[in-house]
This record gives C-alpha cells, sequence and structure tokens, in this order.
C-alpha cells in the first residue's frame, strides 16, 4: 500500500457474523444485543477492544452494518468501532451524510456512550439517532479505558442537532461485556495511559 493511504477492515470473522444476522432487527433491544454480541466476539476472538457500534435504518430495522474497534490491529488512535462502523456504513450506502434528502433516517446503536473523539465523529456523520447501553463512568471504572473530555452538554449537543437518544438499553449485559475484558487481562491501549506526560 502506498505510504500516502491508509486502509482498514472488519475483522474475518465479522462476515459470517453479518451473514447470520437477520436482514432486519425491528426492536432496539435486538438492534443492541447485536451489537453487544459483536463486542464480546471481538474480545474472545482477540481482534480489539469490547466496542462494537451498528448502523440500521431507523423505521425498518434493516441492518447496514455492525463494526467492531479495529485500533491495536490497524496502528491508528481512531479505529474505534464508532469510526469504523460509521465510515462502513457512509461506503455502502455511498454519502458522507447519513441524515441526506431522500434517505431513510439511520440510527447508531454503540454498546456505550461514545468517547471524545466517537461523539464528534457521531454528530458529524447525520445519523437521526443514537442508541446507547449507558453513558456513567461504569466503562472506565470496569475497564480503565479513557474516554475522553466529553461535554456535560451531550445530550443537549445531541438535541440541539435533532439527534434522538435512548440510553439504557441492554446495560447490564453491556457491563458483562466490560468486566469479561477486565478479567481477560487483555491490553488497555490509552495514549500515554493516561498519564499527563
Amino acid at each position: 500500500m502506498p505510504p500516502h493511504s491508509i486502509s482498514a477492515s472488519l475483522p474475518d470473522w465479522t462476515v459470517d457474523e453479518l451473514a447470520h444476522l437477520p436482514e432486519f432487527l425491528p426492536t432496539k433491544e435486538e438492534r443492541m444485543a447485536a451489537v453487544i454480541r459483536f463486542s464480546r466476539l471481538n474480545i474472545e476472538h482477540g481482534t480489539g477492544g469490547p466496542f462494537a457500534a451498528g448502523v440500521f435504518e431507523r423505521d425498518s430495522g434493516r441492518v447496514v452494518v455492525v463494526g467492531v474497534n479495529r485500533v491495536l490491529d490497524s496502528g491508528w488512535s481512531s479505529a474505534h468501532a464508532e469510526v469504523m462502523t460509521l465510515s462502513i456504513a457512509q461506503k455502502i450506502l455511498g454519502t458522507y451524510d447519513l441524515g441526506g434528502p431522500n434517505m431513510p433516517a439511520y440510527e447508531f446503536v454503540v454498546n456505550w456512550r461514545p468517547c471524545a473523539m466517537c461523539f464528534g465523529a457521531t454528530l458529524w456523520s447525520g445519523i437521526r439517532s443514537l442508541v446507547i447501553s449507558g453513558s456513567g463512568p461504569e466503562l472506565e471504572e470496569i475497564t480503565g479505558f479513557d474516554e475522553g473530555p466529553v461535554t456535560s452538554a451531550w445530550e443537549a449537543e445531541l438535541q440541539k442537532r435533532g439527534v434522538v437518544l435512548t440510553n439504557n438499553v441492554l446495560r447490564e449485559e453491556a457491563m458483562a461485556v466490560f468486566r469479561q475484558f477486565r478479567d481477560s487481562q487483555q491490553f488497555v491501549y490509552n495514549a500515554r495511559q493516561g498519564s499527563a506526560s
């Protein structure tokens, strides 16, 4: 690959998993269950952190893509599940704007509140609704990942941009995967390990 280009892909196991998903997942709980399954499989396959996200047609539940975290495999700090998933969905759909005219409304389903970087990516994606498992400090407390300086007004920022938020969908199931990651003692890849120097 030329030095001035980049490429990242989902792990091979996701191809089979996506093929086995129903074409439609009508409820938010079904969509979140699929996302949490991918987050768990990402740990079990050793292909990334305990994070996954999915893009779905909001009203029909049609699956566009479910993706996972790829930071270690890609060597990019930006290869979080949210960035990977939004980017692949935009490629599949042929647009950078998932809220563009003459398109169905798209819903973004993530197994916790997006980190500081991914929150920005969510806002800029054009997504019309965001579904998360939780938004409290539990993710950082359980796993040790640094989620960065997410503004305390994050919910208001979503609302200001017309993004409808649904919180606490399958919260306990998501936290169980974070505990599984902690117990696996896999590497926590914070830049500078969260230190100031």
